[in-house]
């Protein structure tokens, strides 16, 4: 029972620090751990790493945990030793240091009494600006607050989409030709005679705009804040189709359009059996350009691709499908969480079959970036 209880707390603390842990992972290092032998650190730490981790990045905040939580040697006491103080090291600061303080500090926090006396705090704040500060986490290292914070920002950013001309006029009195049907109208009302000349302009309206995002186990928690993006000018504007791949690609318009955020990403999610897992680039691609890109590219439309580019192009199709995506679209933008590292180089085999056919190669992983996107398109 101290074993079960135990590992499902360290899974609580991981899911918290931001890392995919199901129950029949725990159930199955419940049923691996005493198998694999519980006698040393270093044992704990191999199996529950092989269970619980399904990628490279997550080993930094699974250390983290590890480290943080197994700090007692009295596993019995664990939630008593969270309580306790404990000194900072010399070990260097992760980049989910703050995910993983605020998970552990959830989890050892002391529940209120019902009748308890609410405690009295003054923000004396007043020497920066949290809004600002938010512009520039990153997704990926942001808390649970800062996180519900920055949904709130995004739900106010507006997409000034281009508008496009069309062959349709609308008369204006500035206009630069004559409004003939309307002046023949005009005349047939005052006999014949000519009392004003109407005039017309062309008639414009916002491009469409499909926005293409990768949902694979690197990429879904940038793409999970962007589709917050996404749900915002779905709401305010019309012509905007959403797809979501990973090792297939999946039309989620209809999803994305509901009144509530939170339920219209839950509906994406469910739609997208693939979500959080591997990825198929140019598969997704070729079904985008086979499927859908003759009906919705038409008119100027705008294409808004989000991923890294981390696939193989062993066959060379990606590169392929990419130029024929570009072909369609009127402007394509690529944005790529990657070019948030210094001295960012396009050496992977998909990033540079990819690069020569976008538009606009712009990053994309805090607030700022989406910022930058709307003056882009702009």
């Amino acid at each position: 029972m101290t074993l079960a209880a135990n590992v499902m707390h360290f899974a609580r603390v991981l899911r918290g620090a931001g890392l995919p842990i199901g129950t029949d992972k725990v159930l199955d290092a419940v049923r691996v751990l005493p198998e694999a032998g519980i006698a040393s650190r270093r044992d704990w730490h191999a199996t529950l790493s092989t269970l619980f981790l399904t990628r490279h990045e997550q080993q930094v905040a699974f250390d983290e945990v590890f480290a943080r939580f197994w700090r007692d040697p009295a596993l019995e006491e664990r939630m008593r030793a969270a309580l306790l103080p404990k000194v900072e090291g010399r070990a260097p600061k992760s980049a989910s240091a703050g995910r993983v303080a605020e998970a552990m500090s959830a989890a050892a926090a002391p529940t209120r009494r019902p009748d308890a006396t609410p405690d009295t705090e003054v923000d004396a704040t007043l020497t920066f600006s949290a809004e600002e500060h938010l512009r520039h986490v990153d997704f990926d290292k942001m808390t649970r607050a800062e996180w519900d914070a920055a949904r709130k920002l995004v739900e106010h950013l507006h997409l000034p989409v281009p508008e496009v001309r069309t062959r349709r006029y609308v008369q204006s009195a500035r206009g630069r030709s004559i409004d003939l049907p309307a002046t023949l109208r005009a005349m047939a009302r005052s006999g014949g005679e000519i009392a004003r000349i109407p005039r017309r302009k062309a008639r414009t309206r916002p491009a469409p705009l499909v926005i293409l995002c990768d949902v694979s186990g690197s990429m879904h928690r940038y793409t999970r804040m962007f589709l917050h993006f996404a749900h915002a000018i779905s709401r305010e504007r019309q012509r905007v189709s959403t797809f979501v791949f990973g090792t297939r690609l999946t039309n989620v318009t209809r999803q994305l359009r509901g009144r509530d955020v939170d339920e219209a990403l839950s509906r994406v999610s469910g739609s997208a059996s693939d979500w959080a897992g591997g990825t198929r680039i140019a598969t997704s691609l070729h079904a985008f350009n086979r499927d859908w890109a003759r009906r919705l590219l038409a008119q100027n439309a705008c294409v808004v691709l989000v991923t890294d580019g981390l696939e193989r192009d062993e066959s060379g199709t990606l590169g392929r499908e990419m130029a024929r995506l570009s072909r369609a679209a009127h402007r394509l933008v690529w944005l790529n969480p990657l070019l948030r590292f210094e001295g960012f180089e396009p050496r992977a085999t998909g990033i540079a079959a990819m690069l020569p056919h976008a538009d606009a190669f712009l990053p994309m992983h805090n607030l700022a970036t989406l910022s930058d996107l709307a003056r882009e398109l702009a």
